[in-house]
């Protein structure tokens, strides 16, 4: 008999109006045909909010708390924990809504991440000069990781921080080193440097990234609308269609029709304006 995998996403959501969007709504019904899902948001949506989403999840809550991603990744974690499920499951997922997609099929995404020898996956692995650790948005850990008491004691200790970039280092950056320091292995299915992540949306797309992150829509002023703009046109229609639907509440209607405009002169005056922005800030 072949063995069926079985995963269990922990998504964390959050949404400035405590909504829950056609995007995210889209995303999780695609989760949830690879897998269960935990679903947390940093934000105090209404039940009839989560109620647009709960036929995809396992279980699904809202609260600010302040704590970010990780903050909910707890709380998710702490749902299968104390329901004593952790042990169904050959992997769980760290999963994010910082991203627009599945842009097309995961499957394959998924088997590849599971096909490895590495004891977590993320889909980017960023490097920097003094170290490198796998963005949070998107990480498999198998059950070596997620049964152990430092996992346990890691995701239960996360509480508020009075800076966004104390969260990024202390549990982002931190998870990373903390796998290997208890002697377990991880690699990244894209190796990337900087801010390729945000800045070059169709590079990580052509290397097989079923995302978006959602930044790359706001980055350098909208600069990058012509990438975006093709990579819609050659997505799933489904997702193009929710994606669309929460860009133009978040962004606005006026400011996607800019960023995926065809005229030249918009494009050229875009990356002008951004290029000023950044020189008078240099000299201040």
């Amino acid at each position: 008999m072949i063995h069926k995998v079985k995963r269990l996403f922990l998504f964390a959501g959050y949404d400035r109006d405590s909504i829950i969007d056609d995007a995210l709504v889209y995303y999780v019904s695609c989760l949830s045909n690879l897998g269960d899902v935990v679903l947390y948001m940093d934000c105090d949506a209404k039940k009839s909010e989560l109620n647009k989403i709960t036929k995809y999840c396992l279980y699904a809550d809202a609260a600010r708390h302040h704590e970010y991603d990780f903050g909910s990744y707890k709380r998710a974690y702490q749902y299968a924990h104390d329901k004593n499920i952790l042990k169904n499951y050959d992997y769980i997922y760290l999963v994010n809504d910082s991203v627009f997609g599945p842009l097309f099929d995961m499957k394959k995404t998924l088997n590849t991440m599971e096909s490895n020898v590495y004891d977590a996956t993320g889909i980017v692995v960023s490097h920097h000069k003094t170290h490198s650790y796998m963005e949070s948005w998107f990480i498999k850990l198998n059950k070596k990781i997620f049964t152990s008491t430092w996992f346990d004691e890691f995701i239960s200790s996360v509480k508020s921080e009075p800076r966004k970039t104390t969260v990024t280092i202390k549990y982002e950056h931190g998870l990373s080193k903390l796998i290997k320091n208890n002697n377990c292995s991880w690699n990244g299915l894209n190796d990337v440097r900087g801010r390729y992540t945000y800045n070059n949306p169709c590079g990580l797309v052509r290397r097989g990234c079923p995302f978006i992150k959602r930044m790359s829509f706001t980055r350098h002023d909208g600069e990058f609308g012509n990438q975006i703009k093709y990579i819609l046109h050659h997505s799933n229609s489904d997702a193009v269609r929710a994606i669309m639907n929460t860009a133009n509440r978040i962004y606005g209607v006026e400011y996607m029709r800019n960023f995926l405009t065809y005229n030249p002169i918009k494009i050229i005056w875009r990356g002008l304006k951004y290029l000023t922005r950044k020189i008078m800030d240099e000299i201040k």
